[in-house]
């Protein structure tokens, strides 16, 4: 069935915006910021007064390692409207992308992004940046966060949708988890005229176009969006390139990627509708195939919620890290508690797992026992310890009292 998103006609494109209003919430004067418009205005004055507090900043745009569709949007939307206030920033990450659509993300609009690895980050002269702004996240999902707290740089912004993570003090903070993406709250500040999109700037046009991407990739293609997602989506319409959302959107699944999915079906366990499944040791290029991997055993017949989860070797810094995702379509279970009662807390304070709506992801480090090692009997022992133990965790949750698994 055809995107009625993608379908939608184009023919007021060619139009010129209406210049910006100095009134916060108008925008361009043709759409309204929703039922939660009040605080939205507020939220946009407040960065409009911070913003030209910072004029003439240069600063870093912390995105999460592996960045999704949102992330990678709403962080290119920042950089546009702060290049109004001439505030300089460089969008960084320190994961990889693997998911084929957020590579043609990337690679089709030509979106602005950088990887920094530690390494990176110990041998540039941060000297010169003002501070770090937190854009769909709030420093728990990124391995550059630990280093940044260490030299001290200050956080000068979180823009995040994600329930809140751990205290962090920073100048503006713009956390709201009842909307669905962070790419809606960045919508709303081009609307309230924080940067008048023009459709015949390239640049507007392919950042508009991501930001469509980002609205839907986190409302299921709006299937869970809310009023001021629509909202967004509506405004968006006027700029985005539906072809070339389109060619983003046919980006085909790699073989790796399909072999990740064949394991999970193989490996899965089925308790009381939950599907889980751990696919064993992936590269860290192939990270991004856990979440398709759930994505799929969602959809299977009397499933509402799959969680899969995998050891991933990153062979840069030789350290393994457990990572998990899950999806589900029952409307009364929180992923984000269903993770944080299921995983816990590191000695930091900080969850190993948390969510959004019908959606969530775990991260956690293996620590001692990471490494490659060449005996293959020891990578079977060792990831049966992980995989058992992941598993009791999530059935003790399922089934409290009866998600003990006895072992050989």
């Amino acid at each position: 069935m055809s995107d009625p998103l993608l379908l939608q006609a184009n023919s007021d494109k060619s139009a010129s915006p209406a210049p910006r209003s100095n009134e916060p919430g108008r925008g361009n004067g043709a759409f309204a910021l929703g039922q939660n418009g009040r605080l939205a205005e507020q939220r946009i004055l407040e960065l409009e007064q911070w913003l030209t507090r910072h004029g003439g900043d240069r600063q870093i745009v912390l995105l999460q390692d592996f960045p999704d569709p949102d992330a990678l949007s709403a962080g290119w939307a920042y950089k546009l409207i702060a290049e109004q206030y001439d505030i300089h920033c460089d969008i960084v990450y320190a994961g990889t992308l693997s998911h084929q659509e957020n590579i043609a993300l990337v690679k089709l609009l030509g979106l602005p992004i950088q990887r920094w690895t530690l390494q990176t980050l110990r041998e540039k002269n941060l000297s010169e940046y003002s501070g770090c702004v937190l854009v769909d996240n709030q420093g728990t999902t990124t391995q550059l966060w630990e280093q940044v707290q260490k030299i001290q740089l200050p956080v000068l912004a979180i823009i995040d949708h994600h329930s809140p993570q751990e205290k962090i003090n920073a100048e503006f903070s713009d956390i709201r988890p009842g909307v669905r993406a962070t790419a809606t709250i960045m919508t709303q500040y081009m609307q309230g005229g924080l940067l008048a999109l023009d459709s015949s700037i390239v640049e507007h046009t392919r950042c508009a176009t991501a930001l469509m991407h980002g609205l839907r990739s986190d409302t299921n293609r709006l299937l869970h969006a809310k009023e001021e997602d629509f909202l967004a989506a509506a405004y968006l319409s006027r700029y985005y390139d539906s072809q070339l959302l389109s060619a983003v959107l046919q980006s085909a699944r790699s073989r790796r990627v399909m072999d990740v999915i064949e394991q999970s079906l193989r490996n899965r366990i089925i308790e009381s509708n939950y599907s889980i499944a751990g696919v064993g040791y992936l590269r860290y290029d192939d990270r991004d195939a856990i979440p398709q991997a759930a994505d799929f055993l969602v959809t299977e017949e009397n499933i509402h919620t799959a969680v899969v989860y995998g050891i991933v070797h990153d062979e840069d810094d030789d350290i393994e890290v457990v990572i998990g995702s899950m999806r589900t379509n029952k409307l009364t279970l929180d992923p984000d508690e269903f993770l944080k009662e299921a995983f816990g807390q590191d000695p930091q304070g900080r969850f190993y797992g948390g969510g959004r709506m019908m959606a969530g992801g775990f991260e956690i480090p293996i620590g001692f026992l990471s490494g490659f090692n060449e005996n293959g009997d020891y990578a079977r022992v060792k990831w049966g310890v992980f995989d058992n133990q992941i598993k009791q965790k999530l059935l003790h949750i399922i089934n409290p009292g009866d998600g003990v698994i006895q072992t050989a």
